[in-house]
């Protein structure tokens, strides 16, 4: 079973050595990684053309102006190959060597047509320093309707599903994410499964991580996703998933102290 690896870069720099190397430390060997960038002004094609010997063929990637994030992911998904696709941010690594193994095992599984875990926030200063964990154990359908859905940066997919449902919708301005596993898990309802592994390490503070207008811009998405949709969902709904957040992260913050 081969994965697909996407990830989108723009000036990534001073992270993406750290995402490569992940990818080349899998103890799973039949992937591909695609990277897709954005026209950087940095080094970053600079840093794909020294690691890309590494690969051993397993790399392919594009340079060239994007419309996004999420433009980028659409393209580096149709250049996909392989059974499966899953996407590592340009700024975040796998957790352990393992993950594809793990991935790979569980979607051996023909009846299953995604797997997702969790994952865990750092500080950008110290890579060691967990700020957060974030689970996706007790996710269900229904939670879409209040704006939860799996980590994404832990979601595996069928190639086939993005070929029958679709890629993310560019309208969106930063939750195509949440929409499209909205469109695939609550709508056309996919098999799906939680594995108990932490997949990746995402450094704090990417694009709708922080902010007060990111979290305003998700909440007009997440409106937009569900009218799209013809699901009747309003704003007090959606806000609900917020105190629930609080309560979630004070309770990691006690279970941390008691440990």
């Amino acid at each position: 079973m081969k994965i697909s690896i996407i990830t989108a870069t723009y000036n990534s720099a001073s992270t993406l050595r750290d995402t490569m190397r992940s990818v080349l430390a899998q103890g799973y060997t039949d992937w591909e990684h695609i990277i897709v960038d954005g026209k950087s002004k940095d080094e970053t094609v600079a840093i794909i053309r020294e690691m890309e010997p590494q690969y051993g063929g397993r790399l392919r990637w594009v340079s060239e102006t994007d419309r996004g994030l999420y433009d980028a992911m659409n393209k580096g998904i149709s250049m996909a190959t392989g059974d499966v696709v899953g996407i590592l941010n340009s700024d975040d690594f796998y957790t352990s060597d393992s993950v594809l193994e793990k991935v790979a095992t569980a979607l051996s599984d023909p009846k299953l047509d995604a797997v997702y875990g969790d994952i865990h926030f750092v500080d950008s200063n110290d890579l060691s320093k967990c700020v957060r964990y974030y689970s996706s154990r007790y996710f269900s359908r229904w939670q879409m309707l209040m704006g939860y859905l799996p980590a994404h940066p832990s979601y595996y997919c069928r190639k086939k599903v993005y070929d029958m449902y679709g890629l993310f919708d560019l309208s969106m301005h930063i939750a195509a994410d949440f929409e499209q596993l909205f469109r695939v898990i609550y709508i056309h309802r996919i098999a799906t499964r939680y594995l108990p592994l932490d997949f990746v390490t995402m450094r704090t503070g990417g694009a709708s991580t922080s902010g007060i207008k990111s979290h305003l811009r998700i909440i007009a998405d997440h409106i937009y996703t569900y009218t799209k949709h013809g699901i009747h969902c309003g704003y007090v709904t959606d806000f609900l998933r917020y105190p629930c957040k609080v309560f979630e992260h004070a309770a990691y913050r006690v279970i941390k102290l008691m440990g």
